[in-house]
């Protein structure tokens, strides 16, 4: 609440919009090999990406992935395009998705990167790092660590074949 309260005040401060930003995100593009990584898993299994993020930042590069189905919050943009708030789904959203999808009798395989993707990895049923910093590589040795897709891939496949 705090770090957003802050991001707020300095696009507030520079008279920055939303499509300031979004202009900015719509010059990037997905790391190499993931559009074909996501196609891949969307062809063994469901897939839902589960952000931090905001589904107004989000579109942009969700169009170049595909548009895979989304979990993300959303903000509050006023008649000016001027972002006015944010709005969370809910306080620990991926740990929560996991849990809801568990309690459908889905068996959920978790991505995840970093410090907010720990309690989504643990809750899931399995967990799998993908280009993590060194400190949470060696926080969290439990979970399988990956550099390329390759080889998340090659950590993934044995996995889904026990879940189906």
């Amino acid at each position: 609440d705090v770090l957003m309260k802050k991001r707020l005040a300095i696009l507030d401060k520079y008279g920055l919009k939303l499509k300031d930003i979004t202009d900015v995100i719509e010059t990037m593009h997905p790391l190499e090999g993931a559009v074909t990584f996501l196609n891949w898993l969307r062809a063994q299994t469901q897939v839902i990406v589960v952000s931090d993020t905001y589904i107004e930042f989000a579109r942009p590069l969700m169009q170049k992935l595909g548009w895979p189905t989304l979990f993300c919050h959303h903000l509050t943009i006023g008649p000016d395009d001027t972002i006015l708030g944010y709005n969370l789904r809910q306080k620990d959203s991926k740990f929560r998705t996991v849990g809801a999808l568990k309690a459908l009798n889905y068996k959920v395989l978790s991505i995840g990167d970093s410090y907010n993707d720990i309690t989504m990895l643990t809750e899931a049923d399995h967990g799998f790092l993908y280009r993590p910093p060194e400190n949470v590589k060696l926080e969290y040795p439990h979970f399988p660590v990956s550099q390329t897709y390759d080889e998340l891939r090659k950590k993934i496949e044995p996995v889904l074949r026990k879940l189906t």
